[in-house]
């Protein structure tokens, strides 16, 4: 409601005032984050991240074709190799993001660039800071992820146990690394929670069926479960566990 000098109602302004406010709000829906994925994929760092951010965001469900075989009536049917994603994204992989028409994809690339442009403690506050920042998800994707995800998926095949132990014998050369850096302050970078944390600890996980791995590194399993103790992980690990295998 818009008044003039009088105290009498403009309805005029009023209507003028209203057309502007919805303006802005369709403007704020359009370029709204927009995450592409589901939380049982990579996407769940981003979500993670947006959350922890305080970024408005909205998840746009696509899953993975192999899942198709098994789908369940209430699995969204677009997937990655739905046309209209693959104009997104032509390698036909989730996670990705449309931010306000940037379309990125890779989850970690995608968590730099949101930590860097929304800023607060989760992102570098020095350039030094930024630097180990990458320096640890970069590590994590080239010397942790796919040993660790072969653990992971190991332990829900009913075949052999042998990759999961080569697996495991590679990680034990590994987290000893990791543990030694999170010594200090229980964090890695700035002794503060940033999304270098957030990233490794995203990929991490995979492995946590290797128990003696955990066990045998203390401030690796301490880290791990501070993480995932954050209220916005257990918010959403909790929808994640509701979504549909």
């Amino acid at each position: 409601m818009v008044v003039d000098s009088t105290g009498a109602v403009n309805p005029c302004q009023s209507g003028l005032a209203l057309v502007a406010t919805e303006a802005q709000l369709r403007r704020q829906e359009i370029n709204m984050l927009k995450i592409h994925g589901t939380y049982r994929s990579r996407a769940f760092r981003n979500i993670w991240l947006a959350k922890e951010l305080g970024v408005p965001y909205e998840i746009v469900p696509v899953i993975q074709a192999y899942r198709l075989a098994a789908r369940a009536p209430d699995i969204p049917t677009m997937n990655t190799r739905s046309p209209e994603f693959q104009r997104l994204n032509p390698a036909g992989q989730i996670p990705v993001i449309d931010d306000g028409g940037l379309i990125l994809s890779e989850s970690l690339a995608i968590n730099l660039y949101l930590a860097r442009k929304h800023g607060g403690p989760l992102a570098g506050e020095t350039l030094a800071e930024e630097a180990q920042i990458l320096r640890w998800s970069f590590w994590a994707a080239t010397e942790i992820e796919a040993a660790a995800l072969a653990v992971l998926i190991q332990s829900e095949a009913d075949e052999d146990a042998g990759p999961a132990l080569n697996a495991e014998a590679t990680l034990r050369d590994k987290f000893p690394v990791l543990n030694q850096a999170l010594s200090g302050s229980g964090w890695l970078v700035g002794g503060r929670f940033t999304v270098a944390d957030l990233n490794v600890a995203e990929i991490v996980r995979y492995a946590v069926p290797a128990l003696g791995l955990f066990n045998d590194n203390p401030a690796v399993k301490a880290w791990l479960a501070a993480c995932q103790a954050r209220p916005a992980f257990q918010e959403l690990w909790a929808k994640r566990a509701q979504e549909p295998t």
